[in-house]
């Protein structure tokens, strides 16, 4: 599933990333805890967190993920974003809730860390 799938699906606004959109994503990660998306996270993967702070895009990075969802309508500052258009991470945020997301995911076929 594509980035731009993702977004439209999820009802996402871009805050970083426009031009990245065409990647494709197979798994899914999602968690507040920082320790756990660096011990459980795949290169590769979506991320879905509440966490909207710059740890969130540096966890991000050090474990190579594809693209930042926000969830709750939590909104990082200019500061994360900035960061995170620096290292080429795209960044979304949504409405919706972590549950939600990860169970509209799963039925189009994405998957979580095994």
């Amino acid at each position: 599933m594509t980035l731009q799938e993702i977004r439209d699906l999820l009802k996402c606004e871009v805050l970083a990333g426009e031009d990245d959109l065409q990647v494709d994503v197979q798994q899914v990660v999602a968690s507040d805890g920082m320790s756990e998306i660096l011990a459980f996270a795949k290169s590769k993967e979506l991320m879905i967190t509440g966490l909207t702070n710059i740890q969130s895009i540096r966890t991000a990075d050090i474990a190579g993920v594809s693209a930042v969802i926000y969830c709750r309508g939590k909104r990082p500052d200019k500061k994360v974003v900035e960061f995170a258009k620096q290292k080429r991470i795209p960044v979304f945020i949504t409405n919706m809730v972590m549950f939600d997301i990860c169970g509209i995911l799963y039925n189009k076929g994405l998957k979580g860390v095994s």
